[in-house]
């Protein structure tokens, strides 16, 4: 089994995660390795309402950034987890993800996989994307969603 030294966990801030998470721990713990939490804010700047677009000075993606921010301090703090750090991304979850793992030296990216059917498997989800860009090992926690 491979010793990892910096593992990269994709929040997504669903009900599910708890899983991800106290998976993402326990390898922590027995690597003994540094972990970061990553969030990505998907770009709204494409977004309309309507046939009126949105007016670029709301900076959505800046207010979500900080509210995804402070919500992982907050998570770093209720799990009282220990060498761990945190990122807030804007941008698409899956190259955002690839990005922040290499740039980061992560060895390893846990991440939910909701493990759909139908049309959305045919585009394809956040961690199949992952699964096949990143140069690191993944591991894709399987979350039943209801």
């Amino acid at each position: 089994m491979a010793n990892y030294q910096h593992i990269l966990v994709a929040v997504d801030f669903s009900k599910e995660f708890e899983a991800v998470l106290a998976k993402a721990v326990e390898q922590q713990k027995l690597m003994s390795a540094r972990m970061t939490l990553v969030h990505v804010v998907e770009y709204t700047g494409a977004m309309y309402t309507g046939e009126i677009p949105l007016p670029e000075d709301l900076d959505l993606d800046q207010r979500l950034a900080k509210q995804a921010e402070t919500k992982l301090q907050a998570m770093i703090h209720d799990h009282n987890l220990k060498n761990t750090s945190l990122l807030v991304e804007i941008g698409t979850p899956k190259r955002e993800i690839v990005r922040v793992a290499e740039e980061q030296s992560a060895d390893l990216i846990i991440l939910g996989s909701h493990g759909r059917h139908g049309l959305q498997l045919l585009l394809g989800s956040t961690a199949n994307g992952v699964l096949h860009l990143a140069k690191c090992d993944v591991l894709a926690i399987r979350v039943e969603s209801e």
